[in-house]
């Protein structure tokens, strides 16, 4: 059974750049049987991206949320915000073969898409593709691992 068949909880959030996108997300997530946990921002009024990057991102780490979905104006500020929370592995991605790649090879926790330039359907493919697609270990665990361990030393200091 593919992950996205599978009943997952989900942390979702976006920027008002983002908001539209998100909503389009959201609907495809609960209509498929997940649990959503929508940070917010709900409505397409300004707001600072940190900020729902952080709630996201520490849900997915605190163990709240299995994966995490963002969508600002590029996805860049988002992914950029969310990597500062230890244990999240966020992507910038801006299509199926990327969002695949992420999770297969990077153990992505946390997608990230821009609003601005993914049409609402493309970003619900995308999503799509990243829930289905399992890490496949192996050389790239050893990567991953680096990773981690460049997390915990910063963290020690």
């Amino acid at each position: 059974m593919s992950s996205s068949n599978q009943a997952q909880r989900i942390a979702i959030g976006a920027d008002h750049a983002g908001f539209q996108v998100k909503e389009r997300i959201k609907q495809f997530l609960e209509n498929a049987g997940h649990a959503v946990e929508d940070v917010g921002t709900w409505s397409d009024e300004s707001v600072d991206y940190p900020e729902f990057a952080r709630a996201v991102a520490e849900k997915v780490a605190g163990g709240l949320a299995q994966l995490g979905v963002l969508v600002c104006g590029t996805g860049m500020g988002m992914a950029i915000a969310a990597n500062k929370v230890p244990g999240i592995r966020a992507a910038v991605v801006h299509d199926k073969v990327t969002a695949r790649a992420a999770r297969e090879h990077n153990d992505a926790n946390v997608l990230t898409l821009g609003g601005r330039l993914i049409e609402p359907g493309l970003a619900v493919e995308i999503v799509k593709e990243f829930l289905d697609a399992q890490f496949a270990g192996g050389r790239h665990q050893r990567r991953v691992d680096k990773i981690t361990e460049m997390e915990q030393v910063r963290a020690r200091r």
